[in-house]
């Protein structure tokens, strides 16, 4: 009863968050004057993501007495304009906006999944005769984005530094990928490997990995440094307690972060520093 009343909760908070309703933005405790902005990546749809963490907002705010604003930027890109401006004070976003947002305003990852580390996979038809990265020389190949981390950066980073040049092509979504390597408007795409396991069988079926890259830490929630320590430890104790009752977990499963942990920018991120991604960058409104 109590996890259908709190999603039922994140239903209701997902309608008036939309509208605009600012009273409603109070996601946790609602006797405290302070409210924290949380900004989640865009990376699926505005209602899910209201879905799935308003409950949870909701909950660890409530066992922190902390209250959040949830809010979801319209694109990725615009999500991004926000971040490097260091306007959200908690956010959940990808590993390299990690790294970004680090340089740029000195936020610091907080938690991450524990177990689910992120790869990204190049994929070819299932037909195809290509069995090596040397055979995409001088070929098109599709991408979701230019900064999804898994699915772009991180490939298209191990192509240069293989010296295998190719041509980028962006088709904003990962099923668009997936579709255009069969459909052969490509010769191979650019995945992560629960995307593609969400297809369809008979979109996997016509598939093949030719390529894995290394994994790496998947997306933090990160703060900025106005957040105060006491407060990050709030937050951080709340979200470790979910893990240890049946409605936390459901909570937590939502938001693809199962197994929570303590997290630093040095051990966990600052190693991606070393690839050199900006080269692969494409940041609007800087």
């Amino acid at each position: 009863m109590r996890m259908l009343l709190r999603n039922l909760f994140g239903l209701l908070a997902c309608v008036l968050l939309l509208s605009g309703n600012a009273q409603a933005a109070c996601l946790g405790e609602q006797n405290t004057t302070k409210i924290y902005t949380f900004d989640v990546v865009p990376q699926l749809t505005a209602a899910k993501i209201y879905t799935t963490w308003s409950p949870l907002l909701q909950r660890v705010g409530h066992d922190a007495g902390l209250c959040f604003e949830l809010r979801v930027s319209a694109t990725i890109p615009e999500f991004e304009q926000k971040l490097l401006k260091g306007e959200p004070e908690f956010v959940f976003l990808n590993p390299y906006h990690a790294v970004l947002a680090n340089q740029k305003k000195k936020y610091q990852p907080l938690l991450a999944d524990s177990e689910d580390l992120l790869t990204g996979i190049l994929v070819v038809r299932a037909d195809s005769p290509i069995k090596s990265l040397e055979e995409l020389k001088g070929k098109s190949i599709s991408f979701p984005a230019p900064n999804a981390f898994a699915a772009s950066l991180l490939i298209r980073a191990e192509l240069a530094k293989k010296k295998i040049d190719i041509t980028p092509v962006f088709v904003k979504t990962h099923s668009n990928v997936y579709r255009s390597v069969i459909g052969k408007d490509a010769i191979a795409g650019g995945g992560v490997n629960n995307t593609l396991d969400n297809e369809a069988p008979e979109v996997r079926q016509q598939l093949r990995v030719l390529y894995e890259t290394p994994a790496y830490t998947p997306h933090p929630v990160a703060t900025h440094p106005s957040v105060p320590a006491a407060v990050r430890e709030r937050f951080l104790k709340a979200m470790l307690k979910l893990t240890q009752d049946e409605e936390g977990r459901k909570l937590l499963d939502g938001i693809n972060l199962s197994k929570p942990q303590a997290v630093t920018y040095a051990k966990h991120y600052k190693p991606l520093e070393s690839l050199q991604l900006e080269k692969f960058l494409v940041l609007t409104g800087q």
